[in-house]
């Protein structure tokens, strides 16, 4: 069978045609012999994310980003066009969050993140949900924000406090400073000075302090003998000894005091104390008739003479003085 010159013309065109149109799609992102699924997510901002970027399930490359568009000029939202190849199920509820890997040096990707209380994959065109993820630029930013704004204040308090301090330390006040930081010179040689002295007393007398720290070391261990023979003296059983003889003077004196025994009765037994008191006044009467009358009580008789009888002596008024 002959080709004709125009059948070959025709071939070579046609696939020249599907040539280009497959280099453009490979360039473009898109490789017409696999199989990939589209998914669409709208995002508020996709600052760093570009197309071609790629589209990761738990860490795995599945797609990559194919376009971005405007989605509504009015509002600004951007539509997002993905191309994910993968057996895993993703769901028209899983989220498609957009983050940030590690420094950002490579720009934003977008991390799929299927919703597995939902099993029913998502149709191909299908809209996902947005999501972002701050990267670690953005975190350690808004730390440094307030930081920043504490730094800035403390340096202005900084600011402030060197321009008091130069207004305090005028030409008078450095003056004064350099004055007295000279005295203290002075002051710290006069130590010295007073210090290389006592280091020589001490040396000049250092057997004078041996003997007197001897003579404490003995002191101390004769305080401790002192103490152990005051421990063994078993001072506890003579405490114990004088408590029973206080508490024996003492019932004797409760004993006293409610008028039981001799004692006792003599201080409040009244009829003991009038007994005591008529004796007393009955024996001043007697001493006093021996004293007149001492030849009624001494009688010498050499012939027989017969005494004179007892005769008692007139009571005395008890209301005059004696």
């Amino acid at each position: 069978m002959k080709v004709t010159k125009e059948a070959k013309t025709a071939i070579l065109v046609i696939g020249s045609l599907l040539i280009f149109i497959w280099g453009y799609s490979y360039l473009k992102g898109r490789d017409l012999f696999n199989s990939y699924k589209t998914y669409y997510v709208v995002y508020q901002d996709v600052e760093g994310l570009s197309p071609s970027a790629p589209v990761t399930l738990n860490g795995l490359v599945v797609g990559k980003v194919n376009s971005i568009n405007f989605r509504d000029t009015v509002q600004g939202t951007l539509l997002v066009e993905l191309q994910v190849k993968t057996d895993f199920p993703i769901s028209s509820t899983s989220h498609a969050t957009l983050y940030e890997p590690g420094f950002g040096l490579s720009g934003k990707e977008i991390a799929l993140i299927p919703d597995t209380k939902n099993p029913k994959p998502a149709a191909d065109g299908a809209y996902l949900i947005s999501g972002l993820k701050p990267g670690m630029l953005s975190v350690v930013g808004e730390k440094l924000s307030p930081l920043q704004t504490k730094v800035e204040a403390t340096v202005v308090t900084a600011d402030s406090l060197l321009h008091s301090l130069h207004n305090v330390f005028d030409v008078r006040t450095q003056e004064n400073l350099r004055i007295a930081i000279a005295e203290m010179s002075n002051t710290m040689k006069e130590f010295d000075k007073a210090a290389k002295s006592l280091n020589g007393v001490i040396s000049g007398n250092k057997n004078s302090i041996d003997g007197t720290l001897s003579n404490l070391n003995k002191t101390s261990t004769n305080l401790v003998k002192i103490s152990d023979s005051i421990q063994s003296a078993n001072l506890g059983q003579a405490v114990k000894k004088l408590e029973k003889t206080l508490a024996n003077v003492d019932a004797i004196v409760n004993d006293v005091q409610s008028g039981k025994g001799t004692m006792g009765k003599l201080l409040k037994d009244e009829s003991m104390y009038k007994n005591l008191d008529s004796a007393s006044k009955e024996l001043k009467e007697l001493i006093q008739d021996v004293k007149l009358n001492p030849k009624r009580y001494v009688s010498i008789s050499v012939f027989g003479k017969k005494s004179k009888p007892y005769v008692a002596p007139k009571e005395e008024d008890d209301t005059k003085p004696e």
